[in-house]
């Protein structure tokens, strides 16, 4: 499961690079916020976060005590995020003017079509600064008119453009890939109508393109010339004469005309949970295409409008495909809604490098082994998916039976994941005419048709599964994704500053959940996996002893300073011949220290058996002795000690963690639920479990880093972390009383505020 990276240590800090302020700019409901969010979520650099809105202790305060807040966390060398409006000259330049030469200042402009940012605030709920509703269109109106684009002449080392969501992705992808050391060039960055200053208001927008849109008309000139304004100048959405999307770019080819569906409705390419898929079974399989167009019209229509904003795209690589052909042409007659379904040409392995169509399912036409070659789209998509699609399918299952699905989380160090954002890879094995291929049918279409419809039904039922997981991170947006990621998994704490890892500075983090477990081979099942990590390989036995995945470079941090511990010294609190002591490098409370294991082969808990038990009991000792050395500081102060389920970090760790979560570095659902759901497995009850049976019980289930926030100590249920934090701040409740059981919690003696 893999969590936010945050700051650094000081020593890191020491070692870093100019500090960035980045003055965001856009019209509420651009997607300001969430541009930091995702950035800070990946990046390994220190980031701070500076909104108005929220400046005064949760509430909004006023330009002044932004700028000192931002001169603060640029003096401890953070780079800082100005999430403002910022639309004219004169609301930025004191911004700018925090600039110099030990801090360079960038702009990042995020200049959406009205419509979009008027569409966003209009449906928010829970905005921080309360627009939200019916008066958000007028406020975006109004704020578009005085809209003034930046210049370099302004003070700004750089600046970026970004006027559709795939701007944006590429900004967020340019930001969280900044290690603490690495800088941007200079210069300005993705203007594509630089003559266009003012991005019209919605209610001129409107009022303009009211008029007919008959080809060649003068009123249709001047309602493309809007739209092209609108969007900074270029067409952010296809366009054809069809029902149906069927074009290989996001840019219309020289001569062509750009479409829009037969509703006169542009399709955005941005702005949801994708499956691309083949037509199954019609190309070497030979199955007859008539039959195959109304199986796929049929399923699609089942399950359209079972997948809330997700799509369903059909892709073939030409415009003379004759089953795209029938395919538009029956799903026109049952009038699907072609945002939620449409074709595409194009190859399925590029879409997005080379089609602008982000899909981050697709879906494969494999063989009953699963195995790379065939020729056609698996042989295609094997090769793009690199090695590690090829492993990770292995993980899943040996081979696939037709009429089913296997899902494959697709790690992230597959060129598939890194170019097209990607995420997961379905196989699916369709009905067989070819004689000359396994699983003939002897033209039997009664049977045939049958297991067609069976395949279409687990590809989009195992899509589905997907979208309902993800949910939360996609939100409707391609932007949640982290492209160019490697095989982190974090569930909450950080690798500490290691030297012999420098590597690690440049990793980053992705925040995608894995949907899928449930399509494997039984014989499969047994391995436990991460359920949030891509990138987990099948267990290896290394020359250590060790069993355990592929853990990733980043991985790899606490497991070298346990070994190697002499090298490490400004990072290691205490060295014995079992244990060194670390503080956790993005602490999610105000204590927050991991007792790691030296012992080689003990890379998590489910590594752990009875012969350890002594090793735990000292594990146990040595953080009961930390947290008795902060109570004795600070007598407020609760601790519990205790191991995750299914760890971020090899090597076996022990948290001792305050109760309090005061910190910056608690960000999200996952950080909150990894230590206070049933996911956390307390020290005691782990030393427990090992003496009566032998082994530890591991709560991984992925859905409790989706559950509601609670807090742990009145179990209220809260909306946002914000509000859990502001509600923790204050609550006066005892813990629960099963905490108190077996000891659980550690308090200081004379602390008897918190007994029951």
């Amino acid at each position: 499961m893999d969590m936010d990276v945050d700051e650094p240590t000081k020593g890191e800090q020491e070692k870093q690079g100019k500090p960035i302020i980045v003055v965001l700019m856009g019209a509420p409901g651009s997607g300001k916020s969430t541009f930091c969010e995702q950035v800070m979520g990946s990046s390994v650099r220190p980031w701070v976060r500076i909104c108005q809105d929220t400046i005064k202790n949760g509430k909004a305060g006023t330009k002044a005590q932004c700028i000192e807040s931002a001169r603060s966390a640029l003096r401890e060398g953070k780079s800082v995020f100005i999430d403002r409006c910022n639309l004219e000259k004169e609301q930025r330049y004191e911004f700018v003017e925090l600039g110099g030469p030990q801090v360079d200042v960038h702009a990042v402009v995020l200049d959406l079509p009205a419509k979009l940012c008027i569409s966003r605030s209009v449906k928010r709920t829970g905005h921080e600064g309360n627009l939200q509703g019916g008066k958000a269109a007028a406020v975006v109106n109004r704020m578009l008119q005085k809209k003034e684009l930046p210049n370099l002449s302004e003070g700004f080392g750089r600046i970026t453009f970004c006027q559709n969501e795939s701007d944006v992705e590429s900004a967020i992808r340019t930001y969280s890939g900044l290690g603490p050391l690495d800088t941007l060039p200079h210069g300005t960055f993705g203007q594509k109508s630089p003559g266009a200053k003012v991005q019209l208001g919605i209610m001129k927008f409107l009022k303009k393109t009211d008029a007919p849109t008959n080809t060649g008309s003068t009123s249709n000139k001047v309602q493309d010339s809007n739209a092209s304004q609108i969007t900074g100048g270029k067409d952010t959405s296809v366009k054809g004469t069809g029902f149906f999307i069927e074009s290989g770019s996001m840019e219309s080819k020289k001569g062509e005309r750009p479409v829009v569906d037969s509703a006169g409705t542009d399709v955005s390419l941005d702005n949801a949970p994708t499956l691309a898929f083949p037509s199954i079974s019609t190309a070497d399989f030979q199955f007859d295409l008539e039959k195959a167009s109304d199986i796929i019209v049929e399923k699609v229509a089942e399950f359209v409008n079972k997948l809330g904003n997700a799509r369903l795209v059909l892709v073939d690589l030409t415009h003379k495909s004759k089953i795209l052909s029938l395919v538009r042409a029956k799903a026109s007659q049952k009038n699907i809604d072609s945002k939620r379904f449409f074709t595409f040409v194009g190859d399925i392995t590029k879409l997005h490098s080379e089609g602008g169509l982000c899909c981050n399912v697709i879906a494969n036409a494999a063989n009953w082994r699963l195995k790379p070659g065939g020729g056609g789209v698996n042989a295609a998509i094997f090769n793009a998916g690199g090695p590690a699609l090829e492993v990770a399918t292995k993980e899943q299952a040996k081979s696939l039976y037709p009429g089913n699905a296997v899902v494959v989380p697709l790690p992230s160090t597959s060129p598939l994941f890194c170019r097209e954002g990607v995420t997961h890879v379905i196989h699916v094995l369709g009905p067989n005419m070819n004689p000359q291929r396994p699983n003939y049918l002897d033209n039997d279409y009664s049977k045939g048709c049958k297991i067609l419809h069976d395949t279409y039904t687990s590809l989009f039922e195992s899509f589905a599964s997907i979208v309902r997981t993800q949910k939360k991170v996609f939100k409707g947006s391609f932007g949640n994704l982290r492209l160019k990621l490697p095989e982190s998994k974090d569930h909450s704490e950080s690798g500490p500053t290691n030297h012999s890892t420098n590597t690690y500075q440049k990793i980053k983090r992705e925040d995608l959940h894995e949907s899928e477990r449930n399509k494997r081979s039984k014989g499969d099942q047994a391995e436990a996996e991460n359920v949030s990590d891509s990138n987990a390989s099948k267990s290896n036995l290394h020359s250590d002893g060790s069993k355990n995945k592929s853990w990733g470079t980043w991985a790899q941090a606490v497991y070298n300073i346990a070994m190697h511990p002499e090298k490490q010294r400004d990072v290691v609190l205490e060295i014995s011949d079992d244990v060194v002591v670390l503080n956790d490098l993005y602490p999610k409370a105000q204590k927050h220290l991991l007792v790691v294991a030296r012992h080689p082969g003990l890379d998590r808990l489910a590594d752990v058996c009875k012969e350890h038990i002594q090793l735990l009991r000292t594990m146990h000792a040595v953080g009961l002795k930390w947290a008795e050395k902060f109570l004795h500081d600070d007598s407020t102060l609760v601790f519990r000690l205790g191991y995750h389920s299914e760890p971020s970090m090899r090597q076996l760790h022990l948290h001792v963690i305050s109760q309090d979560f005061n910190s910056a570095h608690l960000k999200n659902k996952k950080h909150w639920n990894s230590f206070n759901t049933a996911f956390f497995r307390d020290s005691v009850d782990v030393l427990e479990e090992l003496s009566s049976d032998g082994k530890a019980i591991l709560n991984d289930d992925e859905s409790l880093m989706s559950m509601e926030l609670r807090c742990n100590r009145c179990r209220s249920a809260h909306p946002t972390i914000p509000k859990l934090k502001l509600h923790i701040g204050r609550c006066q409740a005892y813990f629960p009383s099963t905490l108190f059981d077996n000891g659980r919690l550690v308090t200081a003696p004379s602390n008897s505020s918190n007994d029951p």
